[in-house]
């Protein structure tokens, strides 16, 4: 990937949000993969937290972190599938004031190359909530490595190039009247 050298790297504050009715932050495969991750990549782990697959639950902590002004980056995993219990999107939507419709599109693009068409069943998403990025990722392990390795270790890394999400969180509160 293109980085610029003569830009210095910014950690970003990030929060783990596992959202599952059948994990403990002991059994977390996934979150540990991507605090391992937001770790070795220089960046700050605020936060973790476990909720049940709930919308009510889910919107509550997105909508106190996209509050926190400690909290650039909101990371979810888990409750993005098909089934009855899987709200993640949803409650990600009601916090929601912009889509970034292209990481669920290249997330699906790159998953396939992996899994194929089961990729379908994933309903990966992105978006901004109040000045907050959020990223709601599948359950699996794998999942989130894709993820991390291939889309956001780039994006919230400032040296990346033609641009990134970090070179944008100064401006993301504009709409609000806040910079």
């Amino acid at each position: 990937m293109n980085k610029v050298a003569d830009r210095q790297f910014m950690p970003v504050n990030i929060a783990i949000l596992t959202v599952s009715d059948s994990r403990t932050i002991a059994t977390d495969a996934s979150g540990n993969v991507l605090a391992e991750r937001i770790a070795a990549a220089g960046h700050h782990l605020v936060e973790r937290k476990l909720v049940a697959d709930d919308i009510d639950a889910i919107v509550t902590a997105l909508r106190a972190w996209a509050a926190e002004p400690g909290v650039d980056v909101v990371i979810t995993t888990g409750g993005t599938g098909v089934t009855g219990r899987d709200m993640t999107p949803e409650a990600v939507r009601v916090v929601c004031d912009k889509e970034i419709p292209g990481f669920g599109e290249l997330f699906r693009w790159l998953s396939y190359a992996r899994i194929g068409t089961s990729t379908v069943q994933s309903r990966a998403l992105a978006v901004v909530a109040n000045g907050t990025y959020i990223f709601a990722l599948p359950g699996s392990p794998g999942a989130c490595k894709d993820a991390w390795d291939d889309i956001l270790v780039h994006q919230l890394d400032v040296r990346h190039l033609p641009c990134n999400f970090v070179e944008l969180l100064p401006r993301l509160k504009e709409h609000l009247g806040q910079s």
